[in-house]
């Protein structure tokens, strides 16, 4: 997306980088950069305010549920290796089914982490 109109920070790099900037996560020189943009760019300010407005919800619906820590540092984990661009790593995935009769019988799937 791209309103048409040059800037200094391109409108592609914001989008990119929206919600490391709505999570405070980049450095305050980025920041001002992204907040610049803002002021001259109305389509990547509307895409700021409904990220930011579904970001609100998401927290008001399920802010109160606990993460376990370890899926934390998992997801966390996962991330980092996408934005490094190393190769994610495939892993077995036990999946338990529960039948009508209450039975349980457990499946083992060869499945790649996305």
């Amino acid at each position: 997306m791209s309103c048409g109109e040059p800037h200094e920070t391109d409108c592609s790099e914001v989008l990119d980088h929206l919600y490391e900037f709505l999570d405070r996560e980049m450095p305050d020189s980025d920041c001002t950069k992204f907040e610049t943009h803002f002021e001259e760019c109305s389509p990547c300010l509307e895409k700021y305010g409904l990220e930011q407005a579904v970001k609100k919800l998401v927290k008001r619906c399920c802010g109160q549920d606990d993460v376990p820590t370890d899926l934390r540092a998992k997801v966390m984990g996962r991330i980092d290796l996408i934005r490094s661009g190393e190769a994610v790593p495939e892993h077995d995935v036990t999946v338990e089914t529960v039948t009508a009769e209450g039975s349980v019988s457990a499946k083992s799937l060869r499945a790649k982490e996305a």
